[in-house]
Protein backbone atom coordinates (compact mmCIF):
# COMPACT_ATOMS: atom_id res chain seq x y z
CA UNK A 1 0.00 0.00 0.00
CA UNK A 2 1.41 3.38 -0.97
CA UNK A 3 1.96 6.26 1.41
CA UNK A 4 -0.93 8.20 -0.11
CA UNK A 5 -3.34 5.30 0.31
CA UNK A 6 -2.30 4.94 3.95
CA UNK A 7 -3.69 8.43 4.55
CA UNK A 8 -7.10 7.42 3.18
CA UNK A 9 -9.93 5.82 5.13
CA UNK A 10 -9.52 2.21 6.21
CA UNK A 11 -13.02 0.68 6.35
CA UNK A 12 -11.91 -2.31 8.42
CA UNK A 13 -11.41 -0.19 11.53
CA UNK A 14 -13.41 2.50 13.30
CA UNK A 15 -11.98 4.96 15.77
CA UNK A 16 -14.29 6.46 18.34
CA UNK A 17 -13.90 10.12 19.12
CA UNK A 18 -13.04 11.16 22.65
CA UNK A 19 -16.59 12.40 23.15
CA UNK A 20 -18.10 9.12 21.91
CA UNK A 21 -15.82 7.10 24.18
CA UNK A 22 -16.65 9.23 27.23
CA UNK A 23 -20.38 9.03 26.51
CA UNK A 24 -20.19 5.23 26.20
CA UNK A 25 -18.35 4.94 29.51
CA UNK A 26 -20.61 7.38 31.39
CA UNK A 27 -23.93 6.00 30.09
CA UNK A 28 -22.98 2.32 30.37
CA UNK A 29 -21.29 2.82 33.74
CA UNK A 30 -24.40 4.50 35.15
CA UNK A 31 -26.62 1.77 33.74
CA UNK A 32 -24.46 -1.05 35.11
CA UNK A 33 -24.29 0.66 38.50
CA UNK A 34 -28.09 0.84 38.62
CA UNK A 35 -28.32 -2.83 37.66
CA UNK A 36 -25.93 -3.68 40.51
CA UNK A 37 -28.06 -1.77 42.98
CA UNK A 38 -31.22 -3.38 41.64
CA UNK A 39 -29.92 -6.95 41.91
CA UNK A 40 -27.81 -6.68 45.07
CA UNK A 41 -28.86 -3.50 46.94
CA UNK A 42 -25.17 -2.91 47.59
CA UNK A 43 -22.97 0.00 46.47
CA UNK A 44 -19.90 -2.22 46.11
CA UNK A 45 -21.74 -4.58 43.75
CA UNK A 46 -22.90 -1.60 41.73
CA UNK A 47 -19.32 -0.31 41.52
CA UNK A 48 -18.02 -3.72 40.43
CA UNK A 49 -20.61 -3.97 37.66
CA UNK A 50 -19.98 -0.36 36.65
CA UNK A 51 -16.35 -1.30 35.96
CA UNK A 52 -17.65 -3.33 33.03
CA UNK A 53 -18.16 -0.06 31.17
CA UNK A 54 -14.54 -0.21 29.99
CA UNK A 55 -15.56 -2.89 27.44
CA UNK A 56 -18.56 -0.99 26.09
CA UNK A 57 -16.62 1.38 23.79
CA UNK A 58 -15.17 -1.64 21.97
CA UNK A 59 -18.64 -3.12 21.50
CA UNK A 60 -20.07 0.21 20.32
CA UNK A 61 -17.14 0.66 17.95
CA UNK A 62 -17.95 -2.67 16.30
CA UNK A 63 -21.61 -1.67 15.96
CA UNK A 64 -20.70 1.63 14.27
CA UNK A 65 -18.18 -0.12 12.03
CA UNK A 66 -20.79 -2.62 10.86
CA UNK A 67 -23.27 0.18 10.18
CA UNK A 68 -20.67 2.05 8.16
CA UNK A 69 -19.77 -0.99 6.06
CA UNK A 70 -23.44 -1.83 5.45
CA UNK A 71 -24.13 1.72 4.31
CA UNK A 72 -21.07 1.65 2.05
CA UNK A 73 -22.32 -1.56 0.40
CA UNK A 74 -25.77 -0.07 -0.16
CA UNK A 75 -24.37 3.10 -1.71
CA UNK A 76 -22.01 1.03 -3.86
CA UNK A 77 -25.03 -0.74 -5.31
CA UNK A 78 -26.55 2.62 -6.25
CA UNK A 79 -23.23 3.74 -7.76
CA UNK A 80 -23.06 0.62 -9.93
CA UNK A 81 -26.53 1.31 -11.32
CA UNK A 82 -25.42 4.85 -12.19
CA UNK A 83 -22.18 3.57 -13.73
CA UNK A 84 -24.03 0.93 -15.74
CA UNK A 85 -26.42 3.55 -17.13
CA UNK A 86 -23.53 5.84 -18.08
CA UNK A 87 -21.65 3.07 -19.89
CA UNK A 88 -24.80 1.91 -21.67
CA UNK A 89 -25.25 5.49 -22.94
CA UNK A 90 -21.86 5.29 -24.65
CA UNK A 91 -19.74 7.04 -22.02
CA UNK A 92 -16.15 6.00 -21.44
CA UNK A 93 -15.24 4.21 -18.24
CA UNK A 94 -13.52 7.29 -16.84
CA UNK A 95 -16.47 9.55 -17.66
CA UNK A 96 -18.83 6.93 -16.29
CA UNK A 97 -17.18 7.09 -12.88
CA UNK A 98 -17.22 10.88 -12.98
CA UNK A 99 -20.94 11.02 -13.79
CA UNK A 100 -21.79 8.42 -11.16
CA UNK A 101 -20.51 10.84 -8.50
CA UNK A 102 -22.93 13.49 -9.71
CA UNK A 103 -25.77 10.96 -9.79
CA UNK A 104 -25.07 9.98 -6.18
CA UNK A 105 -25.11 13.62 -5.14
CA UNK A 106 -28.41 14.13 -6.92
CA UNK A 107 -29.96 11.33 -4.85
CA UNK A 108 -29.07 13.20 -1.67
CA UNK A 109 -27.60 16.67 -2.34
CA UNK A 110 -26.84 17.37 1.33
CA UNK A 111 -25.10 14.04 2.00
CA UNK A 112 -21.34 13.60 2.20
CA UNK A 113 -21.19 9.82 2.25
CA UNK A 114 -18.12 7.60 2.27
CA UNK A 115 -18.80 6.37 -1.25
CA UNK A 116 -19.19 9.88 -2.67
CA UNK A 117 -15.82 10.75 -1.15
CA UNK A 118 -14.26 7.57 -2.53
CA UNK A 119 -15.60 8.12 -6.05
CA UNK A 120 -14.43 11.73 -5.86
CA UNK A 121 -10.97 10.41 -4.99
CA UNK A 122 -11.18 8.01 -7.95
CA UNK A 123 -12.06 10.89 -10.23
CA UNK A 124 -9.22 13.04 -8.88
CA UNK A 125 -6.71 10.23 -9.30
CA UNK A 126 -7.78 9.73 -12.91
CA UNK A 127 -7.41 13.46 -13.54
CA UNK A 128 -3.83 13.22 -12.30
CA UNK A 129 -3.15 10.38 -14.71
CA UNK A 130 -3.35 7.36 -12.42
CA UNK A 131 -4.90 4.29 -14.10
CA UNK A 132 -8.40 3.60 -12.88
CA UNK A 133 -7.42 0.00 -12.17
CA UNK A 134 -4.92 1.07 -9.52
CA UNK A 135 -7.34 3.51 -7.89
CA UNK A 136 -10.16 0.96 -7.83
CA UNK A 137 -7.88 -1.75 -6.44
CA UNK A 138 -6.73 0.57 -3.66
CA UNK A 139 -10.34 1.32 -2.72
CA UNK A 140 -11.09 -2.41 -2.71
CA UNK A 141 -8.11 -3.13 -0.45
CA UNK A 142 -9.20 -0.48 2.05
CA UNK A 143 -12.87 -1.48 2.00
CA UNK A 144 -12.42 -5.25 2.37
CA UNK A 145 -16.05 -5.76 1.36
CA UNK A 146 -16.81 -8.83 -0.74
CA UNK A 147 -19.01 -7.07 -3.30
CA UNK A 148 -16.49 -4.29 -3.91
CA UNK A 149 -13.59 -6.74 -4.10
CA UNK A 150 -15.40 -8.96 -6.59
CA UNK A 151 -16.34 -5.99 -8.76
CA UNK A 152 -12.78 -4.64 -8.71
CA UNK A 153 -11.33 -8.02 -9.70
CA UNK A 154 -13.80 -8.53 -12.54
CA UNK A 155 -13.48 -4.93 -13.72
CA UNK A 156 -9.66 -5.01 -13.77
CA UNK A 157 -9.58 -8.36 -15.58
CA UNK A 158 -12.11 -7.18 -18.14
CA UNK A 159 -10.27 -3.89 -18.68
CA UNK A 160 -6.97 -5.65 -19.29
CA UNK A 161 -8.36 -8.35 -21.58
CA UNK A 162 -10.63 -6.03 -23.56
CA UNK A 163 -13.93 -7.56 -22.45
CA UNK A 164 -17.38 -6.02 -22.67
CA UNK A 165 -17.30 -3.59 -19.75
CA UNK A 166 -20.90 -2.53 -20.21
CA UNK A 167 -22.19 -6.09 -19.88
CA UNK A 168 -19.82 -6.86 -17.01
CA UNK A 169 -20.90 -3.81 -15.01
CA UNK A 170 -24.56 -4.47 -15.79
CA UNK A 171 -24.43 -8.09 -14.64
CA UNK A 172 -22.29 -7.30 -11.61
CA UNK A 173 -24.64 -4.53 -10.50
CA UNK A 174 -27.61 -6.88 -10.97
CA UNK A 175 -26.01 -9.65 -8.86
CA UNK A 176 -24.91 -7.28 -6.10
CA UNK A 177 -28.33 -5.60 -6.16
CA UNK A 178 -30.11 -8.95 -5.73
CA UNK A 179 -27.82 -9.85 -2.84
CA UNK A 180 -28.45 -6.55 -1.08
CA UNK A 181 -32.20 -6.89 -1.69
CA UNK A 182 -32.10 -10.27 0.04
CA UNK A 183 -30.17 -8.74 2.95
CA UNK A 184 -32.74 -5.96 3.27
CA UNK A 185 -35.62 -8.48 3.18
CA UNK A 186 -33.96 -10.43 5.98
CA UNK A 187 -33.42 -7.26 8.01
CA UNK A 188 -37.10 -6.35 7.64
CA UNK A 189 -38.16 -9.88 8.57
CA UNK A 190 -36.12 -9.92 11.79
CA UNK A 191 -36.72 -6.28 12.75
CA UNK A 192 -39.84 -7.14 14.74
CA UNK A 193 -38.07 -10.05 16.42
CA UNK A 194 -35.21 -7.74 17.37
CA UNK A 195 -37.66 -5.39 19.05
CA UNK A 196 -39.39 -8.28 20.81
CA UNK A 197 -36.04 -9.61 22.05
CA UNK A 198 -35.17 -6.19 23.51
CA UNK A 199 -38.53 -6.03 25.29
CA UNK A 200 -38.09 -9.55 26.66
CA UNK A 201 -34.59 -8.70 27.87
CA UNK A 202 -35.79 -5.54 29.62
CA UNK A 203 -38.85 -7.21 31.18
CA UNK A 204 -37.01 -8.95 34.11
CA UNK A 205 -35.36 -5.67 35.14
CA UNK A 206 -38.66 -3.80 35.02
CA UNK A 207 -40.42 -6.57 36.94
CA UNK A 208 -37.69 -6.64 39.59
CA UNK A 209 -37.85 -2.86 39.96
CA UNK A 210 -41.65 -3.04 40.29
CA UNK A 211 -41.41 -5.64 43.05
CA UNK A 212 -38.80 -3.59 44.90
CA UNK A 213 -41.05 -0.55 44.83
CA UNK A 214 -44.34 -2.27 45.71
CA UNK A 215 -43.33 -5.28 47.81
CA UNK A 216 -39.89 -4.63 49.25
CA UNK A 217 -40.49 -6.93 52.24
CA UNK A 218 -41.20 -9.80 49.82
CA UNK A 219 -37.80 -9.25 48.14
CA UNK A 220 -35.71 -9.05 51.33
CA UNK A 221 -34.53 -12.73 51.23
CA UNK A 222 -33.05 -12.05 47.81
CA UNK A 223 -30.59 -9.55 49.26
CA UNK A 224 -28.96 -11.71 51.91
CA UNK A 225 -27.24 -15.08 52.13
CA UNK A 226 -28.11 -17.40 49.23
CA UNK A 227 -30.10 -14.59 47.67
CA UNK A 228 -26.88 -13.05 46.34
CA UNK A 229 -26.00 -16.29 44.60
CA UNK A 230 -29.46 -16.51 43.07
CA UNK A 231 -29.20 -12.92 41.85
CA UNK A 232 -25.77 -13.61 40.34
CA UNK A 233 -26.99 -16.71 38.51
CA UNK A 234 -30.07 -14.87 37.24
CA UNK A 235 -27.97 -11.95 35.99
CA UNK A 236 -25.50 -14.31 34.29
CA UNK A 237 -28.38 -16.12 32.57
CA UNK A 238 -29.78 -12.82 31.31
CA UNK A 239 -26.39 -11.81 29.88
CA UNK A 240 -25.99 -15.21 28.19
CA UNK A 241 -29.48 -14.92 26.71
CA UNK A 242 -28.67 -11.46 25.34
CA UNK A 243 -25.46 -12.70 23.70
CA UNK A 244 -27.26 -15.77 22.32
CA UNK A 245 -30.09 -13.69 20.83
CA UNK A 246 -27.57 -11.23 19.36
CA UNK A 247 -25.75 -14.12 17.70
CA UNK A 248 -28.96 -15.61 16.30
CA UNK A 249 -30.03 -12.28 14.84
CA UNK A 250 -26.66 -11.74 13.14
CA UNK A 251 -27.58 -13.27 9.78
CA UNK A 252 -25.02 -13.10 6.98
CA UNK A 253 -25.78 -13.48 3.27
Amino acid sequence: MTQSSQMLTDYTVYMLTTRQRLMCIIVSGSLFFCVGLLFYHHLLAGAVLAAGCIWVPGFWRNVLLERRRTTLSLHFKQALYALSSALAAGKSVENGFKESVEDLRMLNPEADTDLIREFTILRTRMEYGQPIEEALLDFSDRAQIEDITNFADVFITCKRTGGDLVEVVRRTSAVIGEKLDIQQDIMVAVAQKRFESKVMFAAPFIFLLFLNLTASHFMEPLYSGMGYLISTVALAVLVCCYLWIHRIMDIKV
